[in-house]
């Protein structure tokens, strides 16, 4: 059975963006795309977002209540590609013990 995107709230979750070190990987972007985001917020070898733990640094507020992508209009395609309710975004949920409605 599928699961309706319109019940999550990604601004109220925040939990893709804290599952893995390993999960903001770099993958198919151009280096056009790349070059936009602040170095502050890429991995020292390159190949993804950095992160603190399993939490990318590009992630502000506080996961379960209210979060935000500070580079949002420039974020990575692994990013861009997790969608509301999909496998991923449960998957992410459940390894932070959040409901997945």
């Amino acid at each position: 059975m599928a699961v309706s995107a319109e019940i999550f709230d990604c601004q109220s979750c925040g939990a893709c963006c804290a599952y893995s070190a390993d999960w903001p990987r770099f993958s198919i972007e151009e280096d056009e795309q790349l070059e936009k985001i602040p170095e502050a917020f890429v991995s020292a070898d390159l190949s993804g977002m950095r992160c603190d733990g399993t939490r990318c640094l590009a992630l502000a507020g506080e996961i379960g209540k209210h979060v935000a992508c500070t580079i949002y209009d420039i974020r990575p395609e692994v990013c861009r590609e997790c969608m509301p309710g999909d496998p991923e975004c449960l998957m992410a949920r459940a390894e932070r013990g959040m409901a997945a409605i």
